[in-house]
């Protein structure tokens, strides 16, 4: 069965989050929420959050996963917040354990910090799949952009995460911890492999002129026009073309507080004797 699928633009962050479902009065997910964060005052609003909900109840929707493709680097997640208010419970691609290894050398997190991805309900494995009413969701291991990263398959449609973009903006950098080009590459064959009619579901929209925002294409659209990877672009011509163009990308404006709240699925770090969570910036560490 195919889903139903209602896409929210956050602007600040070019991010999309997904809620996806059979019909109304049933069971639903959702798909990269997004809470606001301004790095200039260090305060967060809950106005793309508060959209999926209204959404989800005027659709009397029954919440039962909130799902990150990855620990995203350009925003923070508004899954806990999701949970209070609508139930379900939170997931990540079992890989996680591996990016949350990393950051907490690099921002050198309090002794207690687990990297075994407890903090998540739920961690996925490839292939693993989860029913919802009458729709059934397959996990699919991604890396590349990271190496944890998780698409998720539900009917004819793939949430591709980070993976690839639309077909004039091409596929996602490579160049953050465990980032690795090659790895993309067969990545996005996997998703490609699928039949021509399959939608494809970004998790971010960067319009090139000036263009509407869009964020589902196709399988077939993507080896058609997709300006990183159309049929016939062969690994090594990727591998350069991903290489030379990262070393030219400035780090997102939110990668160390998102990285630092994503990989504590989305809660803050504790907050210390005077009631206030800090979040830390490493000086000429990354």
């Amino acid at each position: 069965m195919n889903p139903v699928v209602k896409g929210f633009f956050d602007i600040d962050t070019w991010t999309v989050t997904y809620v996806v479902y059979e019909k109304p009065n049933a069971p639903c997910i959702i798909i990269d929420s997004v809470l606001g964060y301004d790095p200039k005052s260090g305060r967060t609003n809950t106005k793309m959050a508060d959209e999926v909900i209204q959404f989800v109840n005027e659709n009397a929707l029954k919440v039962e996963w909130i799902l990150e493709t990855h620990a995203h680097a350009d925003h923070v997640t508004a899954a806990p917040y999701l949970k209070s208010k609508l139930g379900g419970r939170i997931a990540i691609g079992d890989h996680i354990s591996v990016v949350q290894g990393v950051f907490k050398g690099i921002f050198n997190l309090e002794n207690t910090f687990p990297t075994d991805g407890s903090q998540f309900d739920r961690l996925l494995k490839d292939g693993e799949k989860i029913d919802f009413g009458g729709l059934s969701l397959k996990a699919i291991f991604v890396p590349g952009h990271t190496p944890a990263c998780m698409a998720y398959q539900i009917g004819d449609a793939i949430f591709v995460g980070d993976t690839m973009f639309m077909p004039d903006v091409g596929t996602a950098r490579c160049d953050f911890p465990g980032g690795n080009a090659s790895v993309l590459y067969q990545s996005m064959k996997k998703i490609l492999s699928n039949p021509p009619e399959t939608r494809l579901f970004m998790c971010h929209d960067y319009p090139p002129n000036n263009r509407p925002i869009h964020f589902e294409t196709t399988v077939a659209e993507e080896k058609k026009s997709n300006i990183h990877m159309h049929d016939g672009i062969s690994e090594e011509q990727f591998i350069e073309m991903r290489t030379k163009r990262d070393a030219t990308l400035e780090m997102p404006v939110l990668i160390l507080p998102a990285i630092q709240v994503n990989i504590r699925a989305g809660e803050f770090p504790p907050k210390e004797a005077n009631g206030v969570s800090y979040l830390k910036i490493p000086v000429n560490a990354v």
